[in-house]
C-alpha cells in the first residue's frame, strides 16, 4: 500500500490531498481551516487533515509531492534576469522563495516532530497543472492545457495524455502571459484582491467591448497560435511588481506601467463608483482573453487532431470562456476540475509522482468535489448543544429530523416560500464553489432574491450573479446547451423562453452558471432540488457559498456562527434544522426598504 501527499505551499490557495495506490483520498485548501481567503504558505492544517481521514500519520507516507520545481528552467530565468535588468530586491525575494521550496522537508518536520519524511519529488508547476486536468478526467486520450499567471517561469502550456502518460509538447514562458494580462487589468478597474477576476467577468455583460483594439495593442496573436504581451504595458517582468505570499492572505500590486493609463484612461481606485466606462473595459478585457484562448486552442487542435481536451491553471477558473469551447473551437469534450487553479496542483504534483513511481493503474474519474472534512450527526448535536442559549435568544426552533425526505421537503418549502436556507452536509467541496454541501439556498424564480441575499448575508457587488444548481436531466429544458458540469466551471445561454422564470439565476446576458447535480453523485442535496421542483414545478434551486466575507464554513461551528450573525431563515445542518420564528424576515417589501445604497451597475 503507497500513499503520496500532494502539496501546494508557499503560494495562493495553499493546499494538500492524499493518495492511496492512486485512488484519491482526501483533498481540502488551508484557508478553510485557517479562516483567511486564499491563505499562501505551507498547508500544514490541510495535512494534517488528509492524514486523519486516512487514519495514517505522516511516518506512514512513501513519498511526498509538490507543485514546484526551483531547478526547472534555470539557465532561461538567468539569461532572462540579465536581459531585463531586473530590479535587485526582486531578484532577492525570488530566492528567498526558491530556499522556501527547498527547505519543504525541514517545514514537514517542525509540524510533524518525530515522524520519518518520505521521499520529496519536485514536480514542475506546469507539469503539475496538466497532470491535475488528465488523470482526474473521464478521458483516456486528451490534449492537455493549462493556462495561468505563471508557474516555474511557464505560463501556458500543453500536451497529449494517453493513458498513464502525460508530457508538457510545449509552452509559453514568462513573461508573456494571459493570468496576467487579466489580473493586471483587473487591478485597473479598481479590484485589487487576489482572485478579483471573477468580478470582471460578471461585470463585462453590462458592457461593450469598445477598448478591443486598445486591447488588442496589449496582447498580441501570433501564427502559430501563441501569443505575446507588449511589454511596455507591464512592469511584472522589471521586478517592480509588489507579492505577499508569507502565510497570510496573498496580494499583489504593481503590475501594470504608467502607460495602460495613457492607453485606457484613469485607473478606478476601489472606492470610486462604477461608470459605464468601467463596464465596456470589463466587457473588453474579457473579450480580449476569449480571442486569445480560442485562438490557442483553435490551433491546437489542428495540430493533435483530438476532440478531448482537459484544462487546468487559474485561468480555467473563466467560466464565461469555457462555456463557449463547444462553440467556438472544434474540440466536442472538455473537462475541468473543481481545483483547476493552483490549488489542484497537489492533485497534479501527486499523480505525476505516482506514475513516475512507475503505475499504470489510473484512478477514478473525479466527478465529484467532495473530499473534505465531515461532521457526523453526534458532532452536530454537540455543537448546537453548546450553542442553545443563543439559539433560544434570537427566537430560533430546533429540531431533528431523522427522515431524510421529510428533511427535503420541509427545506424545500421554505425556499419556495423565499426563505434563505444554509445547507450543511457531507464532506466539504474541494475547490472554491459551494457544491451543495457548503451551501446557501434561495429560490431562483424572485427577482428580489438577488437583493435579499445581499441585504441578509452576502454584502456584495449588486452586479455579480448568483449561480443556479439543476438536476442533470433538466438541462436541456433550461440552457441551450446540453453538458454535465458539475463544478460550475461553464457558463450556457438559459434559454429565452425560460429567463422569466428563473430571473434570480439568470445573468443580465441571459446566461447562468450552472451546476449539474445527479443522484449519484450528491443524493441528499439532489433529492431538495427534487422536492422544490415537485412544489414549484422548477427542477433548479439558487445556490451560493455558505460564507459572510469569508472563506466557505468547514465546520459545524462556524456554519452556525455565520447563521446567528446574518439574517438567514433556516438552516440545515445533518438531520438538525433550525430556524427563525415570527416575524418573517424574508419578506420582499421588507427587504426592499431595507436596501443599503449599493451601486447598481
Amino acid at each position: 500500500m503507497t500513499y503520496i501527499l500532494g502539496i501546494n505551499a508557499y503560494h495562493g490557495d495553499s493546499s494538500a490531498c492524499l493518495l492511496r495506490d492512486g485512488e484519491l483520498l482526501a483533498a481540502a485548501e488551508e484557508e478553510r481551516f485557517r479562516r483567511i481567503k486564499h491563505w499562501a504558505g505551507f498547508p500544514s492544517e490541510s495535512i494534517r487533515y488528509c492524514l486523519q481521514e486516512a487514519g495514517i500519520r505522516l511516518s506512514d507516507v512513501a513519498h511526498i509531492a509538490i507543485n514546484r520545481d526551483p531547478q526547472a528552467h534555470r539557465l532561461r530565468k538567468i539569461a532572462f534576469t540579465l536581459r531585463h535588468r531586473a530590479n535587485p530586491a526582486y531578484v532577492l525575494g525570488r530566492l528567498k522563495n526558491a530556499r522556501k521550496w527547498s527547505g519543504l522537508r525541514e517545514e514537514l518536520v517542525r509540524a510533524f516532530p518525530g515522524e520519518r519524511i518520505g521521499t520529496v519529488h519536485n514536480i514542475e508547476h506546469h507539469e503539475a497543472h496538466l497532470a491535475s486536468a488528465f488523470f482526474v478526467s473521464p478521458f483516456r486520450d486528451a490534449l492537455a492545457v493549462a493556462v495561468d499567471g505563471s508557474g516555474d517561469f511557464t505560463t501556458t502550456s500543453w500536451g497529449m495524455g494517453s493513458g498513464t502518460e502525460l508530457a508538457v509538447a510545449d509552452r509559453i514562458f514568462f513573461p508573456h502571459s494571459l493570468g496576467i494580462f487579466y489580473e493586471g487589468l483587473t487591478h485597473h478597474l479598481g479590484f485589487n484582491h487576489y482572485g478579483d477576476e471573477y468580478k470582471v467577468m460578471g461585470l463585462a455583460p453590462y458592457g461593450e467591448p469598445r477598448f478591443l483594439n486598445e486591447m488588442r495593442k496589449i496582447v498580441l496573436l501570433r501564427k502559430d497560435g501563441s501569443f505575446r504581451l507588449d511589454l511596455s504595458y507591464f512592469q511584472h517582468h522589471t521586478g517592480h511588481t509588489q507579492h505577499q505570499w508569507n502565510n497570510e492572505s496573498p496580494s499583489s500590486s504593481g503590475i501594470v506601467s504608467s502607460k495602460m493609463e495613457a492607453l485606457l484612461g484613469k485607473a478606478r481606485q476601489p472606492s470610486e463608483p462604477l461608470e459605464q466606462r468601467h463596464k465596456d473595459l470589463a466587457r473588453s478585457i474579457q473579450t480580449m482573453y476569449e480571442e486569445a484562448f480560442f485562438h490557442l486552442l483553435t490551433h491546437l487542435h489542428a495540430r493533435y487532431h483530438s476532440d478531448n481536451l482537459v484544462l487546468a491553471g487559474g485561468c480555467a477558473y473563466n467560466s464565461v470562456a469555457n462555456g463557449k469551447i463547444h462553440r467556438r473551437t472544434p474540440f466536442k469534450n472538455s473537462y475541468i476540475q473543481s481545483a483547476s487553479g493552483d490549488a489542484g496542483g497537489a492533485i497534479g504534483s501527486a499523480y505525476a509522482a505516482w506514475f513516475r513511481l512507475g503505475s499504470r493503474q489510473r484512478g477514478a474519474e473525479m466527478d465529484h468535489a467532495y473530499w473534505g472534512p465531515a461532521f457526523d450527526d453526534d458532532a452536530i448535536a454537540m455543537v448546537l448543544s453548546g450553542a442553545q442559549g443563543e439559539i433560544q435568544d434570537q427566537g430560533c426552533t430546533l429540531t431533528r429530523l431523522a427522515d431524510e425526505g421529510e428533511l427535503c421537503r420541509r427545506a424545500a418549502i421554505a425556499v419556495s416560500e423565499g426563505k434563505v436556507v444554509g445547507w450543511f452536509q457531507g464532506r466539504m467541496e474541494w475547490g472554491p464553489r459551494a457544491l451543495g454541501n457548503r451551501s446557501i439556498i434561495g429560490d431562483p424564480r424572485r427577482a428580489d432574491m438577488k437583493d435579499i441575499l445581499n441585504l441578509k448575508i452576502k454584502r456584495r457587488e449588486s452586479f455579480r450573479p448568483f449561480a443556479p444548481s439543476i438536476l442533470r436531466e433538466a438541462v436541456p429544458d433550461w440552457f441551450e446547451d446540453d453538458d454535465v458540469v458539475p463544478f460550475m466551471m461553464k457558463v450556457f445561454p438559459v434559454r429565452a423562453g425560460r429567463r422569466a422564470e428563473i430571473p434570480a439565476v439568470t445573468h443580465v446576458d441571459g446566461s447562468g452558471r450552472l451546476q449539474t447535480v445527479t443522484c449519484a453523485t450528491n443524493p441528499r442535496y439532489y433529492r431538495l432540488i427534487e422536492e422544490f421542483a415537485k412544489i414549484t414545478g422548477i427542477p433548479i434551486v439558487l445556490n451560493t457559498s455558505f460564507n459572510e466575507n469569508e472563506p466557505v464554513v468547514c465546520k459545524p461551528e462556524e456554519a452556525l456562527a455565520c447563521f446567528l450573525r446574518t439574517r438567514m431563515d433556516m438552516l440545515v445542518m445533518g438531520s438538525h434544522v433550525i430556524e427563525r420564528t415570527g416575524v418573517a424576515s424574508n419578506d420582499a417589501k421588507t427587504a426592499a426598504e431595507n436596501l443599503t445604497a449599493m451601486p447598481m451597475p
